[in-house]
């Protein structure tokens, strides 16, 4: 007989670990006793030898066991689910949130007492980090604590064959929460429905072209008819929303497959419990309102995330638009009185209910194996950390911001917060921080933030610091980026050194430059920039990130190309003014930005000379670009002594465009160029893998045409998988360069 102690950490609690530990434990005859702590999961079990080892076994294959110690043995009193023990630094993460079960589901169309609850979850789905107000995860403390069970969900809970035992979100009709539903509008406020009434009522609205507004699982959003243009093109003027493609939620896969046309990534992402929006390609000619993606050919498909989407998506029986809601630039609602206040005049109705949500959470989005938006479904899932190293805060950028804590063993990395364009955003950025490092119980040794001192993030971080006394990092951008893939991907483990590619829209340089189509090779705390692509003038500044029509006028005149199919986007009196700028190099930096090279080619070749909202230009081009076979014959673009040039794509790209050439050939030859370019500057290093990283490389066509080439020349392709490529990762990446970089040692207690 011996007596064992383990701590089980990671993402392990609301996943139902404790009832499964105690099952096992009993099938082996041991005793002893399974809680939750701010650590983790706090096993103690006792028994014959052998039961206990492959008692370990069946706790190993469901979670990282991080200590192990055998301690005298005790009165045999069975094995039971203990009180949770509280204080302490956190080690536990909160898990994310789950679309619902099959078994849930099928109780939501059964006949039992849960049939068309729009609250049903168990251990294996539902809410969780929506509504955590701390660890350990318990009812009390999440925002479920105000709904007692009654004795029949009690029961559920103490059973150890139910798969609702110790569900912390177990409820049902007679004691859990309840819908409304208020009219909106000018006259809104008036509660005109409950419970089962509600549903219905919203249902038979959206029929009837109406936008209501509905409290979903991470914040509020806003519903319409997809396959209605009027009611989408209203929901567009209300909540100012020119051209941007909506979200559409279908009520199952077979739905999706009538309007999109799906391989085997775009189904297994659609079925993922984390119910992700997935890009996929749409069908010509599709049901769904033109107004729903007006400028794409893609349609961004999710599956029901809770069973409240489910039951309106079935009642509607039609796709439904589901986009945040909140107007342009704005944060989610998540308060119902913010909602009153700031979705009434853009929905009819209301459908709220009583459980609060303790945080927001955007829907997250993929495109097959590309993860664009880490939120719901995939945050606050935490990351191994696998290098020592002090505790560090970091702060992101400006654009599709999160955050990210560099705890012991694990970073924390919360849900995309956005762009920060509004004091509400910002505001929100500090409340994240502020949370995370009080979930953790922990004070930061240092502070990261962008090396761009003019940016939001930077500000907060600047003042963090000086709150905290703690050192400042400031992180180059693009090395971020990298650092992100080699945090994720575990190349920090032995400290080796990476090259990476890191394409993106613009970051600042270590020259004062802006920087975006970089090679560059990570060892340790150094980045050294090895390659670039050459510089090209955006004349305007930030306006011509809006309007790729000046970044066309620049690269022409960078190229001493002829100017005329970028002249064609102005007036005789914009070009004069743009020109004389240009000429003078009056708010006219230089930039070596992949991504507004992309910009130009699509204003060159006819397809945009503004964008309406981030990226439409570019992501027109590859969108044309995905007509064309994958063996297109590449535009040359030569690298030499450290430079990508795009002088003789763009100089052919004008050729062809004068002589007819169909604008998706130019599109998928410029894809190629950029490929084939990537192959030269990475074999002119001598390495055999390289990192892809940056929003370039959430680009599907450039991503598949880059790995491809790579493969072909033996050279690896290190992509992310738990981060997005882009802005959303690099918070994870500025803490890596900050601890590596720190100078205040970690305290060894």
């Amino acid at each position: 007989m011996k007596r064992i102690e383990l701590v089980v950490v990671g993402t392990v609690q609301g996943v139902g670990l404790r009832p499964r530990v105690r099952r096992a434990a009993l099938s082996h005859g041991l005793s002893g006793s399974v809680r939750n702590s701010p650590r983790g999961v706090e096993i103690a079990a006792q028994g014959d030898a052998a039961a206990l080892a492959a008692f370990v076994d069946v706790v190993t294959a469901a979670a990282a066991i991080e200590r192990c110690v055998e301690v005298p043995v005790v009165a045999d009193r069975g094995f039971a689910i203990a009180a949770s023990a509280c204080g302490g630094e956190a080690r536990a993460s909160l898990p994310p949130d789950l679309a619902p079960c099959a078994q849930c589901q099928a109780e939501l169309a059964g006949t039992g007492r849960r049939q068309r609850y729009p609250f049903t979850s168990c251990t294996r789905c539902g809410p969780r980090a929506s509504i955590a107000l701390g660890a350990p995860w318990d009812r009390a403390r999440t925002t479920m604590a105000g709904f007692s069970p009654c004795a029949a969900c009690a029961a559920e809970y103490a059973d150890p064959a139910d798969h609702r035992c110790h569900a912390q979100t177990l409820a049902c009709p007679r004691c859990g929460p309840t819908l409304w539903l208020e009219t909106g509008g000018t006259h809104g406020g008036e509660r005109v429905a409950a419970g089962e009434a509600a549903l219905r009522r919203a249902g038979d609205a959206l029929r009837a072209g109406r936008i209501v507004a509905l409290q979903g699982v991470g914040g509020w959003q806003l519903l319409a008819d997809a396959t209605d243009d009027a009611a989408v093109a209203e929901l567009r003027r209300r909540k100012r929303r020119e051209a941007r493609p909506f979200a559409v939620l279908f009520s199952g896969l077979a739905a999706v497959e009538q309007a999109c046309v799906l391989d085997a990534a775009d189904r297994a992402a659609l079925s993922d419990p984390a119910a992700p929006i997935a890009l996929v390609r749409a069908r010509a000619p599709s049901p769904l309102a033109p107004s729903v993606a007006p400028s794409s050919r893609l349609t961004g498909a999710l599956l029901p995330a809770s069973p409240l989407h489910a039951l309106l998506a079935d009642d509607v029986g039609r796709p439904l638009v589901c986009t945040s809601g909140n107007l342009a630039d704005e944060p989610l609602c998540i308060e119902p009185a913010d909602a009153r206040r700031r979705l009434s005049p853009l929905a009819d109705l209301l459908l709220g209910h009583d459980r609060p949500i303790a945080r927001p959470l955007d829907d997250s989005v993929v495109r097959g194996r590309i993860l664009i938006r880490r939120a719901r479904g995939y945050a606050p899932r935490a990351l191994p950390r696998r290098e020592p190293g002090p505790i560090v805060l970091a702060l992101g950028a400006h654009l599709k911001a999160t955050v990210a804590l560099a705890l012991r063993d694990e970073i924390w990395v919360s849900a995309h917060i956005g762009d920060l364009g509004s004091p509400e955003a910002i505001d929100r950025l500090a409340r994240t921080a502020d949370e995370l490092v009080a979930a953790a119980g922990v004070r930061p040794d240092v502070i990261a933030c962008d090396l761009h001192p003019a940016l939001a993030s930077t500000m907060l971080a600047e003042r963090l610091a000086r709150d905290a006394g703690a050192p400042l990092a400031r992180i180059q951008h693009h090395a971020a980026h990298i650092a992100a893939i080699a945090a994720e991907r575990g190349r920090e483990a032995a400290g080796q050194p990476l090259l990476g590619l890191a394409w993106d829209g613009m970051g600042l340089g270590d020259d004062g430059a802006l920087w975006g189509g970089e090679v560059i090779w990570l060892d340790g705390a150094r980045a050294d920039r090895v390659a670039h692509l050459r510089p090209f003038a955006l004349p305007g500044g930030e306006a011509a990130i809006r309007e790729p029509r000046r970044a066309a006028l620049g690269l022409c005149a960078a190229g001493e190309l002829p100017r005329d199919a970028a002249a064609a986007w102005f007036s005789p009196g914009e070009l004069a003014t743009v020109a004389a700028a240009l000429a003078r190099r009056v708010n006219a930096p230089m930039t070596t930005s992949v991504g507004r090279l992309f910009d130009a080619v699509a204003a060159l070749i006819g397809l945009r000379g503004r964008s309406r909202f981030e990226a439409e230009a570019a992501s027109e081009l590859e969108q044309i670009a995905l007509d064309e076979p994958d063996d297109v014959e590449p535009y040359a673009m030569p690298v030499a002594r450290g430079t990508i040039d795009w002088i003789p794509t763009a100089r052919a790209i004008l050729d062809d465009r004068r002589a007819g050439v169909p604008a998706a050939r130019i599109a998928a030859r410029f894809h190629a160029a950029l490929a084939a370019a990537a192959v030269q500057a990475v074999a002119s290093t001598g390495r055999t893998e390289v990192a892809l990283a940056g929003g370039c490389f959430q680009n599907a066509r450039l991503l598949a045409d880059v790995t491809r080439r790579l493969a072909a020349a033996g050279i690896t392709a290190i992509t992310a998988r738990e981060l997005p490529p882009g802005d959303g990762g690099l918070a994870v990446g500025q803490a890596l360069l900050a601890a590596r970089r720190a100078c205040v040692p970690r305290d060894p207690g």
